[in-house]
């Protein structure tokens, strides 16, 4: 525990880090500020009472990745949710629109212009949510004075907050550490753990949890957070090989390396991004059950736990996992960079070859991560529908909760280690998303 505090100690010596930090820590304080200041109109008793009994529906989800803003109808009740949204959308178009995708290789005034996009695009999707949540809000006999003024104006500081949300989330990711979309998430869910420990324990008080259910539940927690930590440290190793170059009287080359191929290369973000896309239709049944009872039997099949919802969401993190990594990982780039720098993987012939051999390792190391995030998400939230665990101990969030850590602490630990100081862990050097 000394030396635990000693390493940790290092992070505020390094000014630059120390600043970064606690710019972070700042931004974090003022997010969970903003999600406590409710949304003028909206009942809060009958409010409280709904969000009690939701269970495992869309409003769950919604309100945990919000980190509990939706609790109180907050100003950040969409949380960062429609900016990711946004951000899978784009990508996805700027690898099939050839405009888009020339923009993007045109270097920082590219991605500048694109990010633009993005934010237009995040305005019009926090609009349709917002709308649909007041909808909703209305349906279920929480507004004061319903009507459209209400709708108007909720709607408008819904969106508003959300892309104050959005903008809080590029400052991390500009001035502090990590990435800031993650972190945002990372830290509502974490702020929602007490509570949630403390309803576990006050629910065992009165004999509405089982002693054993509460063993099972850090058994289950540790488990996943063991698994993250394990195979996110899994990797492929490429051997690469440099060719002798002589340049005058200086020998260039000749030494043998590697290129690292991550088992989980995207991290924690396709189980994100999946959450994120299969949030819509459940919105959409839940607005149109509380209207026509024809959808009321559909919401069974699209909520947490239900077939479709299972299937679509486990396709979706397959599906995330295997993009996220062709946008992280070009192999042409790869090969092409390899060439140039008179490097060559062994046994395979420079050029299209290599790409052809990037493209089927990466194929292969892929899906076994793929795999492992779609049955840490599904499994725990199975056990959870079983046992009636918080929705904070689900593997959705746990899964986040643990990704992310880690990849701040990385990014934290290379600080540490450029300027010569000991990382924060003694247990050894952190990898990032990269391996880096």
């Amino acid at each position: 525990m000394v030396v635990l505090l000693r390493n940790f100690k290092n992070i505020f010596l390094v000014q630059e880090l120390r600043k970064k930090v606690l710019f972070t820590l700042g931004v974090l304080a003022l997010y969970r500020f903003g999600a406590h200041i409710p949304i003028p109109g909206v009942d809060q008793v009958r409010l409280l009472a709904l969000m009690s009994n939701v269970g495992s529906g869309f409003l769950s989800y919604i309100n945990l990745i919000s980190g509990g803003a939706l609790t109180r109808f907050s100003i950040f009740a969409l949380g960062i949710t429609p900016y990711i949204t946004s951000s899978i959308m784009m990508q996805i178009l700027t690898m099939v629109i050839p405009s888009l995708e020339a923009l993007q290789k045109e270097g920082e005034y590219g991605r500048r212009i694109i990010n633009q996009y993005t934010r237009y695009l995040t305005l019009l999707i926090s609009l349709i949510q917002g709308f649909g949540l007041v909808a909703y809000a209305e349906s279920q006999g929480l507004a004061l004075n319903p009507g459209w003024s209400f709708k108007l104006t909720a709607v408008f500081i819904m969106a508003v907050g959300c892309l104050f949300v959005m903008w809080l989330g590029e400052q991390i990711t500009a001035h502090g550490v990590g990435n800031g979309s993650s972190l945002i998430i990372f830290g509502g869910i974490v702020a929602g753990l007490p509570h949630a420990i403390g309803r576990v324990i006050h629910d065992i008080s009165l004999g509405q949890f089982e002693p054993l259910l509460a063993v099972v539940l850090i058994v289950v927690s540790l488990g996943i957070t063991a698994c993250v930590v394990f195979l996110e440290k899994g990797e492929r190793k490429i051997p690469v090989q440099y060719a002798r170059r002589v340049v005058g009287n200086k020998v260039y080359g000749g030494q043998s390396s590697y290129i690292p191929f991550r088992l989980n290369t995207a991290n924690v973000i396709p189980v994100i991004f999946a959450s994120s896309i299969i949030s819509l239709p459940m919105m959409l049944t839940q607005m149109l059950a509380a209207k026509f009872k024809f959808f009321s039997g559909l919401t069974e099949w699209v909520t947490p736990r239900g077939p479709i919802y299972d299937t679509l969401l486990v396709g979706l993190i397959i599906f995330f996992a295997y993009f996220y990594t062709a946008v992280i990982i070009n192999p042409e780039d790869l090969g092409e960079n390899l060439r140039k720098s008179g490097g060559f993987v062994p046994g395979i012939r420079p050029g299209r070859k290599t790409v052809e051999f990037f493209n089927y390792v990466l194929t292969r190391v892929c899906f076994p991560g793929a795999i492992y995030l779609a049955a840490l998400v599904i499994i725990p939230d199975i056990a959870s529908g079983i046992f009636h665990f918080p929705a904070i101990f689900t593997g959705t969030g746990l899964l986040i909760t643990v990704g992310v850590a880690m990849d701040t602490s990385a990014q934290i630990e290379s600080y540490l280690i450029e300027r010569r100081y000991e990382g924060f862990l003694s247990t050894g050097r952190l990898k990032g998303r990269l391996g880096r």
